[in-house]
């Protein structure tokens, strides 16, 4: 009999609403503190995740800015070969050197050009423009001349496409007196 009855008031213990204080219900359930860390644990990656993107994007802007500057420097160094090439051309007496000259010149060229490289276009009587060009000599105004324009080019000037000027034009020029 004392069986009976301890399995009655176990059964008894069981189906009694358990009361809860309201100091214990106001804590979170372990299901609930498990999907607030898991909450926060996912805007975090978020966050991370992000952060890494934009690592990677600045790093390859960086990298890529690097490889144009660089190139650009080594373009810089060959310029004064063509030139060389230029003048060498402009004193040759005989064709076939003259020819053959050009063919080097538009060879370089060509190479520039691939590279994104192109040629400043700058002739005498030219407004200056101080953007592209580098006056290096002044002259006097002549006769019907007008003041700041160009009255010779030095050296031609380069850029490259997206409009980084990789040598200024060296050119004379006109000032008034």
């Amino acid at each position: 009999m004392a069986k009976k009855k301890t399995e009655q008031n176990a059964e008894e213990t069981v189906n009694e609403p358990v009361e809860q204080t309201e100091a214990e219900a106001a804590q979170p359930t372990e299901l609930e503190k498990a999907t607030a860390l898991a909450d926060d644990y996912k805007r975090k990656w978020y966050a991370v995740s992000a952060e890494y993107d934009n690592y990677r994007k600045r790093n390859a802007a960086a990298v890529s800015k690097a490889y144009a500057d660089g190139a650009a420097e080594a373009i810089l160094k060959l310029l004064p070969v063509a030139d060389n090439f230029g003048y060498a051309l402009s004193s040759a007496s005989d064709e076939k050197t003259r020819s053959g000259i050009d063919k080097v010149i538009k060879s370089f060229l060509n190479i520039l050009s691939s590279l994104g490289i192109e040629e400043i276009e700058v002739e005498a009587g030219a407004p200056f423009d101080e953007s592209v060009m580098e006056a290096v000599l002044n002259f006097p105004c002549g006769e019907g001349e007008a003041s700041n324009t160009v009255k010779q080019v030095l050296k031609k000037g380069y850029k490259a496409k997206d409009g980084k000027v990789i040598r200024y034009a060296q050119v004379a020029v006109t000032v008034e007196q």
